[in-house]
């Protein structure tokens, strides 16, 4: 990752609001969007389908352009929303995100998400979770991550400037998209390795090593074992 990478034991940071990625943040359908996607390269034949590998973090409509530029792409995007729907079986909320999300203000959060706003409320409800009022989901933009249009409309829910806005992610094109809206970057480790988050503030192994406070207008986040990429500012970050 460079030589600006090091390890904290605590490190609080103030912000106006949260911007959270979902399936690998919030829950996890890694098994559940391996298989669809397979069994959908199949369908659409294709090469190499059985051993196809989704770039997690993309909207679904933009991997089936890519892959058959050919076919209707709704069409495409409904095929696999569909089987993504009916298989969550092992869908799973990952450590600390109920506790963590139970301490936000409403207010002060939003999920911005490549899943549609229909596949997000589907794993939503069927994790459990809470479902916020405040969404951008894949059908609301028009342009998908790494373009920093997700972030910047996520901010904009919160009635706050991206910079102001701290995002959490598991995947580089996420990561990307929140860096290029200008916002800082919460990595979490889970689909990709450090290595592979280098480009966020920070990165922790899960939302466990993640709490919050309040404070007035104030939310601070505080965060153990973090490696930090990137030089500390002093008027919003302190060891």
């Amino acid at each position: 990752m460079g030589d600006n990478r090091r390890m904290s034991e605590s490190l609080s940071i103030t912000t106006g609001g949260m911007l959270f990625d979902m399936d690998g943040v919030l829950v996890s359908s890694i098994g559940s969007v391996n298989r669809c996607w397979r069994r959908w390269a199949a369908h659409y034949d294709v090469p190499n389908a059985d051993t196809y590998e989704v770039p997690h973090g993309r909207r679904a409509i933009d991997i089936v352009k890519e892959l058959r530029p050919d076919i209707d792409p709704i069409e495409g995007l409904n095929y696999i929303e569909d089987m993504e729907l009916q298989d969550r079986g092992d869908l799973i909320v990952l450590p600390g995100v109920k506790a963590l999300l139970e301490s936000l203000p409403p207010e002060r959060w939003a999920i911005v998400t490549s899943a549609t706003r229909r596949l997000l409320l589907g794993r939503l409800q069927a994790a459990g979770l809470p479902i916020p009022s405040r969404i951008i989901s894949a059908d609301m933009v028009e342009n998908g991550k790494p373009h920093p249009e997700p972030y910047q409309r996520g901010a904009a829910l919160l009635g706050l400037k991206p910079q102001d806005c701290i995002v959490v992610e598991d995947a580089p094109s996420g990561v990307g998209s929140g860096i290029a809206a200008g916002s800082r970057v919460l990595g979490v480790l889970g689909t990709h390795t450090a290595d592979d988050l280098q480009h966020a503030d920070w990165i922790v192994r899960s939302l466990e090593d993640v709490t919050a406070t309040t404070s007035g207008t104030a939310l601070t986040l505080h965060l153990s074992s973090a490696r930090i990429t990137s030089a500390p500012e002093p008027a919003s970050a302190h060891l």
